[in-house]
Protein backbone atom coordinates (compact mmCIF):
# COMPACT_ATOMS: atom_id res chain seq x y z
CA UNK A 1 0.00 0.00 0.00
CA UNK A 2 1.40 3.78 -1.10
CA UNK A 3 1.75 5.75 1.74
CA UNK A 4 -0.23 8.93 1.70
CA UNK A 5 1.26 12.34 2.83
CA UNK A 6 -1.22 14.83 4.62
CA UNK A 7 -0.65 18.24 5.55
CA UNK A 8 0.14 20.01 8.76
CA UNK A 9 -1.00 23.36 9.05
CA UNK A 10 -0.44 25.90 12.02
CA UNK A 11 -1.31 24.56 15.82
CA UNK A 12 -3.94 27.53 15.92
CA UNK A 13 -5.66 29.83 14.29
CA UNK A 14 -7.56 33.19 15.12
CA UNK A 15 -9.81 35.98 12.81
CA UNK A 16 -6.77 38.35 12.28
CA UNK A 17 -9.18 41.17 11.01
CA UNK A 18 -13.27 42.45 10.01
CA UNK A 19 -14.81 44.49 7.62
CA UNK A 20 -18.06 45.14 7.08
CA UNK A 21 -20.64 46.74 4.63
CA UNK A 22 -23.67 48.46 5.41
CA UNK A 23 -25.90 50.13 2.11
CA UNK A 24 -26.60 53.29 2.70
CA UNK A 25 -30.46 53.54 2.34
CA UNK A 26 -31.69 53.37 5.83
CA UNK A 27 -35.45 51.77 5.65
CA UNK A 28 -37.56 52.93 8.69
CA UNK A 29 -40.65 50.97 10.39
CA UNK A 30 -42.94 53.63 9.05
CA UNK A 31 -41.41 52.79 5.47
CA UNK A 32 -42.26 49.56 5.78
CA UNK A 33 -46.12 50.30 7.16
CA UNK A 34 -46.80 52.35 3.72
CA UNK A 35 -47.49 48.77 2.32
CA UNK A 36 -47.63 46.28 5.52
CA UNK A 37 -50.30 46.29 7.96
CA UNK A 38 -48.60 47.24 10.51
CA UNK A 39 -47.12 50.06 12.52
CA UNK A 40 -44.10 51.61 14.29
CA UNK A 41 -44.88 50.32 17.94
CA UNK A 42 -46.00 47.16 16.78
CA UNK A 43 -42.48 46.28 15.24
CA UNK A 44 -40.51 47.57 18.18
CA UNK A 45 -43.00 45.84 20.18
CA UNK A 46 -42.34 42.84 18.22
CA UNK A 47 -38.65 42.45 17.15
CA UNK A 48 -37.18 45.70 18.26
CA UNK A 49 -35.99 46.81 15.00
CA UNK A 50 -35.98 50.18 14.64
CA UNK A 51 -34.63 50.57 11.23
CA UNK A 52 -32.64 48.67 8.43
CA UNK A 53 -31.15 48.77 5.12
CA UNK A 54 -31.32 48.19 1.80
CA UNK A 55 -28.73 47.78 -1.13
CA UNK A 56 -29.26 50.41 -3.67
CA UNK A 57 -30.91 49.60 -6.90
CA UNK A 58 -28.07 48.12 -9.17
CA UNK A 59 -26.11 47.23 -5.71
CA UNK A 60 -25.40 43.64 -6.13
CA UNK A 61 -24.69 40.70 -3.38
CA UNK A 62 -21.06 40.64 -5.03
CA UNK A 63 -20.29 44.44 -4.61
CA UNK A 64 -21.75 44.20 -0.93
CA UNK A 65 -19.42 41.30 -0.46
CA UNK A 66 -16.33 42.71 -2.51
CA UNK A 67 -16.55 45.79 -0.01
CA UNK A 68 -16.51 44.24 3.05
CA UNK A 69 -13.55 41.60 2.33
CA UNK A 70 -11.74 45.01 1.04
CA UNK A 71 -11.79 46.43 4.48
CA UNK A 72 -10.95 42.85 6.26
CA UNK A 73 -8.00 42.19 4.40
CA UNK A 74 -7.11 45.60 5.46
CA UNK A 75 -7.22 45.46 8.39
CA UNK A 76 -5.59 42.08 8.71
CA UNK A 77 -2.59 43.52 6.48
CA UNK A 78 -3.22 40.29 4.67
CA UNK A 79 -3.04 40.58 1.15
CA UNK A 80 -5.47 39.49 -1.18
CA UNK A 81 -3.00 37.25 -3.33
CA UNK A 82 -2.51 35.21 -0.04
CA UNK A 83 -5.52 34.30 0.51
CA UNK A 84 -6.19 30.33 0.10
CA UNK A 85 -9.09 29.83 0.46
CA UNK A 86 -12.51 32.13 0.16
CA UNK A 87 -15.78 30.89 1.68
CA UNK A 88 -18.89 33.48 0.85
CA UNK A 89 -22.00 32.02 3.14
CA UNK A 90 -25.46 33.17 1.61
CA UNK A 91 -29.18 32.29 0.86
CA UNK A 92 -29.65 35.21 -1.47
CA UNK A 93 -27.23 34.51 -4.44
CA UNK A 94 -29.56 34.69 -7.58
CA UNK A 95 -27.78 31.37 -9.43
CA UNK A 96 -27.80 28.15 -8.41
CA UNK A 97 -24.27 27.81 -10.60
CA UNK A 98 -22.05 29.13 -10.59
CA UNK A 99 -21.16 29.85 -6.90
CA UNK A 100 -20.47 33.61 -5.63
CA UNK A 101 -17.24 32.84 -4.46
CA UNK A 102 -15.36 31.80 -7.31
CA UNK A 103 -16.52 35.48 -8.49
CA UNK A 104 -15.60 37.30 -5.86
CA UNK A 105 -12.15 35.49 -5.37
CA UNK A 106 -11.67 37.03 -9.01
CA UNK A 107 -13.06 40.43 -8.25
CA UNK A 108 -10.12 40.69 -5.52
CA UNK A 109 -7.27 39.58 -7.92
CA UNK A 110 -7.67 35.95 -6.08
CA UNK A 111 -7.34 32.26 -8.15
CA UNK A 112 -8.04 31.21 -4.41
CA UNK A 113 -10.71 27.99 -3.81
CA UNK A 114 -14.18 29.34 -3.27
CA UNK A 115 -16.74 27.73 -2.25
CA UNK A 116 -20.56 29.00 -1.29
CA UNK A 117 -21.92 27.78 1.59
CA UNK A 118 -25.62 27.79 2.46
CA UNK A 119 -26.22 27.33 6.04
CA UNK A 120 -29.44 30.05 6.56
CA UNK A 121 -28.73 32.73 9.58
CA UNK A 122 -25.96 30.49 10.91
CA UNK A 123 -23.77 30.28 7.49
CA UNK A 124 -21.47 32.79 9.40
CA UNK A 125 -20.28 30.79 11.98
CA UNK A 126 -20.23 27.28 9.89
CA UNK A 127 -17.86 29.08 7.75
CA UNK A 128 -15.75 30.39 10.28
CA UNK A 129 -15.56 26.69 11.32
CA UNK A 130 -14.25 25.48 8.61
CA UNK A 131 -12.02 28.20 8.08
CA UNK A 132 -10.38 27.41 11.07
CA UNK A 133 -9.72 23.38 10.05
CA UNK A 134 -8.22 24.58 7.18
CA UNK A 135 -5.96 26.68 8.40
CA UNK A 136 -5.02 24.39 11.13
CA UNK A 137 -5.26 21.43 8.70
CA UNK A 138 -2.83 23.05 6.60
CA UNK A 139 -4.63 23.13 3.24
CA UNK A 140 -5.16 26.99 3.43
CA UNK A 141 -2.94 29.64 5.47
CA UNK A 142 -5.27 32.13 5.12
CA UNK A 143 -8.91 31.76 4.60
CA UNK A 144 -11.35 34.79 4.04
CA UNK A 145 -14.85 34.22 5.14
CA UNK A 146 -17.77 36.69 4.31
CA UNK A 147 -21.66 36.32 5.38
CA UNK A 148 -23.44 38.45 2.85
CA UNK A 149 -27.13 39.11 2.01
CA UNK A 150 -29.58 40.83 0.03
CA UNK A 151 -32.57 39.70 1.47
CA UNK A 152 -34.95 43.09 0.14
CA UNK A 153 -35.34 40.51 -3.63
CA UNK A 154 -37.21 37.80 -1.44
CA UNK A 155 -39.23 39.56 0.50
CA UNK A 156 -43.62 39.89 0.27
CA UNK A 157 -43.67 43.50 1.27
CA UNK A 158 -47.17 42.34 2.75
CA UNK A 159 -46.08 39.48 5.01
CA UNK A 160 -46.76 40.49 8.44
CA UNK A 161 -44.35 37.39 9.51
CA UNK A 162 -41.30 38.79 7.50
CA UNK A 163 -41.59 41.76 5.66
CA UNK A 164 -39.93 44.20 8.51
CA UNK A 165 -37.52 41.93 9.55
CA UNK A 166 -34.68 41.02 6.66
CA UNK A 167 -32.56 43.69 5.53
CA UNK A 168 -29.00 43.53 3.63
CA UNK A 169 -25.59 43.61 4.55
CA UNK A 170 -22.45 42.00 4.62
CA UNK A 171 -19.23 41.10 7.11
CA UNK A 172 -16.10 39.44 6.76
CA UNK A 173 -13.39 38.05 8.40
CA UNK A 174 -9.75 36.90 7.85
CA UNK A 175 -8.42 33.68 9.30
CA UNK A 176 -4.91 32.71 9.74
CA UNK A 177 -2.20 31.17 12.01
CA UNK A 178 -1.94 32.91 15.38
CA UNK A 179 0.21 32.04 18.49
CA UNK A 180 -3.03 31.20 20.42
CA UNK A 181 -5.74 29.91 19.61
CA UNK A 182 -8.76 33.02 18.86
CA UNK A 183 -11.24 30.39 17.44
CA UNK A 184 -12.63 27.88 19.70
CA UNK A 185 -13.93 24.28 19.02
CA UNK A 186 -17.65 24.53 17.22
CA UNK A 187 -20.90 23.26 18.76
CA UNK A 188 -23.16 22.56 15.66
CA UNK A 189 -25.91 20.88 14.75
CA UNK A 190 -29.08 20.70 12.81
CA UNK A 191 -33.07 19.46 13.42
CA UNK A 192 -34.23 19.08 10.17
CA UNK A 193 -37.47 17.88 11.51
CA UNK A 194 -38.39 21.57 11.51
CA UNK A 195 -36.91 22.35 8.16
CA UNK A 196 -40.49 23.96 7.51
CA UNK A 197 -39.92 26.68 10.17
CA UNK A 198 -38.19 28.91 7.80
CA UNK A 199 -37.85 28.36 4.14
CA UNK A 200 -37.29 29.83 0.41
CA UNK A 201 -39.72 28.53 -1.77
CA UNK A 202 -41.21 29.47 -5.20
CA UNK A 203 -44.30 31.07 -5.40
CA UNK A 204 -44.22 32.41 -9.20
CA UNK A 205 -48.26 31.90 -9.25
CA UNK A 206 -48.78 34.50 -6.24
CA UNK A 207 -45.46 36.70 -6.87
CA UNK A 208 -44.71 39.05 -9.90
CA UNK A 209 -41.97 37.63 -11.95
CA UNK A 210 -39.64 40.25 -10.41
CA UNK A 211 -40.05 38.29 -7.04
CA UNK A 212 -40.10 34.92 -7.98
CA UNK A 213 -38.68 33.63 -4.67
CA UNK A 214 -39.84 34.53 -1.12
CA UNK A 215 -38.81 33.92 2.55
CA UNK A 216 -41.32 32.46 4.57
CA UNK A 217 -40.83 32.05 8.20
CA UNK A 218 -43.00 30.41 11.23
CA UNK A 219 -42.01 33.13 13.65
CA UNK A 220 -43.69 31.81 16.67
CA UNK A 221 -42.05 28.34 16.38
CA UNK A 222 -38.81 29.73 16.12
CA UNK A 223 -39.75 31.54 19.34
CA UNK A 224 -40.39 28.76 21.22
CA UNK A 225 -36.66 27.25 19.57
CA UNK A 226 -34.36 29.74 19.58
CA UNK A 227 -33.83 30.57 22.87
CA UNK A 228 -34.21 27.40 24.99
CA UNK A 229 -32.68 25.26 22.25
CA UNK A 230 -29.89 27.60 21.58
CA UNK A 231 -28.75 28.21 25.24
CA UNK A 232 -27.29 24.42 25.55
CA UNK A 233 -25.52 24.47 22.12
CA UNK A 234 -24.00 27.96 23.86
CA UNK A 235 -22.66 26.13 26.74
CA UNK A 236 -21.01 23.42 24.66
CA UNK A 237 -19.08 26.27 22.78
CA UNK A 238 -17.62 27.83 26.20
CA UNK A 239 -17.38 24.57 28.17
CA UNK A 240 -15.48 23.22 24.70
CA UNK A 241 -12.98 25.89 24.54
CA UNK A 242 -12.03 25.35 28.13
CA UNK A 243 -14.18 28.65 29.27
CA UNK A 244 -16.76 29.70 31.75
CA UNK A 245 -19.01 32.19 31.28
CA UNK A 246 -17.61 34.65 33.84
CA UNK A 247 -14.50 34.35 31.27
CA UNK A 248 -16.66 36.08 28.48
CA UNK A 249 -16.49 39.61 27.86
CA UNK A 250 -19.48 39.61 25.07
CA UNK A 251 -22.17 38.02 23.84
CA UNK A 252 -22.82 37.80 19.66
CA UNK A 253 -26.08 35.94 19.27
CA UNK A 254 -27.59 36.10 15.40
CA UNK A 255 -29.43 38.92 15.11
CA UNK A 256 -33.04 37.79 14.26
CA UNK A 257 -34.72 39.44 17.08
CA UNK A 258 -34.44 41.48 20.14
CA UNK A 259 -36.97 39.33 22.16
CA UNK A 260 -35.16 35.91 21.45
CA UNK A 261 -31.53 37.56 22.27
CA UNK A 262 -32.33 38.82 25.36
CA UNK A 263 -34.48 35.71 26.22
CA UNK A 264 -31.47 33.66 25.47
CA UNK A 265 -29.10 35.38 27.47
CA UNK A 266 -31.72 34.90 30.37
CA UNK A 267 -31.68 31.78 29.99
CA UNK A 268 -27.60 31.31 30.03
CA UNK A 269 -27.61 33.69 33.10
CA UNK A 270 -24.36 35.64 31.83
CA UNK A 271 -22.85 37.66 34.43
CA UNK A 272 -23.80 41.50 33.97
CA UNK A 273 -20.91 42.69 33.01
CA UNK A 274 -21.08 40.81 29.46
CA UNK A 275 -21.89 42.85 26.81
CA UNK A 276 -24.57 41.63 24.53
CA UNK A 277 -25.06 42.47 20.89
CA UNK A 278 -28.09 44.49 19.85
CA UNK A 279 -27.84 45.53 16.09
CA UNK A 280 -30.99 44.53 15.11
CA UNK A 281 -31.96 47.33 16.50
CA UNK A 282 -30.56 49.34 13.52
CA UNK A 283 -29.39 47.00 11.21
CA UNK A 284 -32.72 43.84 11.28
CA UNK A 285 -31.87 40.34 10.36
CA UNK A 286 -29.37 40.48 7.90
CA UNK A 287 -28.92 36.34 8.03
CA UNK A 288 -25.69 35.45 7.21
CA UNK A 289 -24.22 39.00 7.53
CA UNK A 290 -25.72 39.22 11.47
CA UNK A 291 -22.76 37.98 13.37
CA UNK A 292 -19.95 40.26 11.87
CA UNK A 293 -22.32 43.09 11.14
CA UNK A 294 -23.01 42.62 15.21
CA UNK A 295 -19.61 42.53 16.40
CA UNK A 296 -18.39 45.55 14.13
CA UNK A 297 -21.48 47.77 15.79
CA UNK A 298 -20.12 46.77 19.31
CA UNK A 299 -16.52 47.67 18.87
CA UNK A 300 -17.65 50.93 16.55
CA UNK A 301 -19.73 52.12 19.50
CA UNK A 302 -17.37 50.69 22.18
CA UNK A 303 -19.05 48.01 23.65
CA UNK A 304 -16.36 46.05 22.63
CA UNK A 305 -12.71 45.74 21.54
CA UNK A 306 -10.17 43.88 19.83
CA UNK A 307 -8.60 41.16 21.92
CA UNK A 308 -12.15 40.26 24.00
CA UNK A 309 -13.32 37.07 24.22
CA UNK A 310 -16.49 36.53 22.75
CA UNK A 311 -19.50 33.59 22.29
CA UNK A 312 -20.73 33.60 18.68
CA UNK A 313 -24.24 31.80 18.59
CA UNK A 314 -26.10 31.52 15.00
CA UNK A 315 -29.53 29.82 13.98
CA UNK A 316 -31.50 29.86 11.31
CA UNK A 317 -33.24 27.84 8.59
CA UNK A 318 -32.52 24.20 8.46
CA UNK A 319 -33.00 24.37 11.00
CA UNK A 320 -28.74 24.94 11.09
CA UNK A 321 -26.77 26.16 14.27
CA UNK A 322 -23.31 26.93 14.91
CA UNK A 323 -21.44 28.32 18.08
CA UNK A 324 -17.94 29.16 18.90
CA UNK A 325 -16.13 31.37 21.49
CA UNK A 326 -13.82 33.76 19.51
CA UNK A 327 -11.28 36.17 20.48
CA UNK A 328 -12.64 39.87 18.51
CA UNK A 329 -10.35 40.40 15.73
CA UNK A 330 -8.82 44.30 14.56
CA UNK A 331 -12.01 46.04 12.80
CA UNK A 332 -11.91 48.33 9.92
CA UNK A 333 -13.46 51.74 9.88
CA UNK A 334 -16.10 51.74 7.34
Amino acid sequence: MAKINQRAGAPASAMLGLGVYRPERVVTNDEICEVLDSSDEWIQTRSGIRTRRYAGEGESLLDMAQIACERALKASGVAAGDIGTVILATSTHVQHTPAAAPMLADRLGSRAAAFDVSAGCAGFCHSLSVASDLVRGGNARYVLVVGVERLSTFMDPTDRGTAFIFADGAGAVVVGPSDEAGIGPVAWGSDGSQSHVITQSMRCDELTPDHPLVVQMEGTAVFRWAPFAMADVAREAVTEAGLSLDDLDVFVPHQANLRISETLARNLKLPETVAIARDVQDSGNTSAASVPLAIEAMVRKGDAKAGDTALLIAFGAGLSFAGQVVTLPPVADS
